[in-house]
């Protein structure tokens, strides 16, 4: 079996990228003509922001603009060192700017750079004492402040595709210097397949992947039974590393996901506009996305219920019992079992009729009530519990509308200042298609009434009878 060197780097430091051609994908900021690489060409890159997800290459990026600029290379993790550190670093560079190199200040994971951090470094970057680089998993819009994000060029890295990881693992696989080409070992078809596919445009995953798999290579040999019934070794026989040995080295893929970050905003975004689309398989994907990543349950349950009110509404009222129900099934039997449930309501309102006018009509309700704040309730729908309050006309004219045979008496219920105003008005889907028809027929008999004040013959307006509801 191969055995690493005791106290070597692992493959992919070693495969480190050395120049902008073994760079792997990229190319829509590499390739020739494009902007990374021109401004790298010609050393004038000025402080630039690398984005992406892991194993896309951006400490790479950053190394090769320090060789490219010919700075001096320094790396400061956002994570273990602050503002002391920062300002040895500053010291530093000003005594290399006296010399006449330049100061290249590499910080990986920028998005946890603190704010005493961020308004330390702001005017050092400004005067060009240091060329910041930055590098981040996480949307850069949300993590920096303003004034530094705006002094940075923002690189966007995009993940591998499969064929840019088989490249990387070619090249590691015939570098007889930093990689594996000294044993000879190549790599079955299929197991390529596999192994480009689940690193997931990680080049780093899938070279760590590679080296665990060669570790369970066999160097080559193979047993043969010769038909006179003995086992020999076959040497001479070149065995390519298998698919199973790839998928013994890839063991499981964690997801990633990051319950505070651009991807969990991404993803529970997703999983809503599925259930909004009318998608049961894109909604149970993104449901088994966040639950692989280890998203709060009840966060999920919590937008399920709000996606019932806001998205189905009254167009199946239903809706909305079965995403509590799913909420208070998850709180009794947890996880794994209570999953189920939420997977339930998942297909439940991906597949029930949709309609936001209770949304739209609440949102144009509370406009109203913020335009009209002084409007005052109408007399005939005040609560009149004294005499004095009779007196003043508090209930005057109200109808009761249990003691009319149609169960409906058409009066006001709003002030005069938004009497006009129609804030609810149904789809013609699901349930709301019924709440139409009764709408509908309570205002025939409102137009009747009216006629009827108006002196018009009402029975030359009456219809033949209720609308139907069913």
């Amino acid at each position: 079996m191969f055995e690493a060197a005791a106290g070597a780097a692992p493959l992919a430091a070693r495969m480190r990228p050395r120049t902008l051609d073994e760079v792997g994908g990229q190319q829509h900021l590499l390739a020739p003509g494009k902007p990374l690489r021109v401004a790298m060409e010609r050393g004038e890159t000025g402080s630039i922001l690398f984005w992406g997800p892991p194993g896309t290459g951006k400490t790479t990026l950053a190394r090769l603009v320090a060789h490219h600029v010919r700075g001096e290379f320094v790396a400061f993790s956002a994570v273990s060192e602050g503002v002391p550190r920062l300002r040895e670093i500053v010291s530093a560079a000003e005594g290399l700017r006296a010399a006449g190199r330049r100061t290249i200040l590499f910080v990986d994971e920028i998005h946890r750079f603190n704010k005493g951090q961020q308004d330390y470094l702001l005017p050092h970057a400004e005067s060009g004492l240091l060329t910041l680089i930055g590098a981040t998993t996480e949307n850069p819009s949300f993590e920096l402040n303003g004034a530094l994000l705006s002094r940075l060029r923002v690189f966007v890295l995009q993940p591998l595709t499969p064929d840019d990881i088989k490249g990387v693992i070619r090249r590691a696989l015939e570098d007889t210097d930093r990689g594996l080409g000294k044993l000879q070992c190549a790599i079955d078809d299929d197991a390529l397949e596999v192994l480009a596919a689940e690193s997931d445009g990680d080049a780093r995953r899938a070279l760590t992947v590679l080296e665990a798999a060669v570790s369970l290579w066999d160097g080559g040999r193979q047993t043969v039974e010769t038909a006179d019934g003995v086992e020999r070794t076959a040497s001479s026989v070149q065995l390519p590393l298998s698919l199973l040995q790839i998928q013994d080295a890839l063991q499981r893929r964690f997801a990633q996901y990051d319950k505070t970050g651009e991807s969990h905003y991404n993803t529970i975004s997703a999983y809503h506009k599925a259930l909004r689309g009318s998608d049961p398989d894109g909604a149970l994907y993104w449901l088994a996305r966040m639950i692989d990543g280890g998203e709060d349950p009840m966060y999920i349950a919590r937008r399920t219920v709000r996606f019932a009110s806001e998205d189905i509404g009254l167009a199946d009222p239903r809706a909305l019992q079965i995403a509590i129900a799913a909420r208070d099934a998850f709180h009794f039997l947890g996880s794994p079992e209570g999953e189920l449930a939420l997977a339930e309501a998942a297909v439940y309102l991906a597949t029930a009729p949709k309609s936001n006018r209770v949304y739209v009509a609440w949102g144009a309700a509370q406009a109203a009530a913020r335009e009209t704040p002084a409007a005052g309730v109408p007399l005939h729908i005040r609560n009149a519990p004294t005499k004095l309050m009779k007196e003043l006309g508090y209930g005057a004219g109200y109808e009761y509308a249990h003691a009319v045979p149609e169960g409906y008496t058409p009066q006001d219920y709003l002030p005069d200042e938004v009497a006009e105003r129609v804030f609810y008005e149904p789809t013609g889907f699901g349930f709301e298609k019924e709440i139409g028809k009764r709408l509908e027929w309570w205002r025939t008999l409102r137009d009747r009434a009216a006629a009827s004040a108006g002196g018009v013959d009402a029975a030359a307006h009456r219809p033949d009878g209720p609308l139907e509801t069913e």
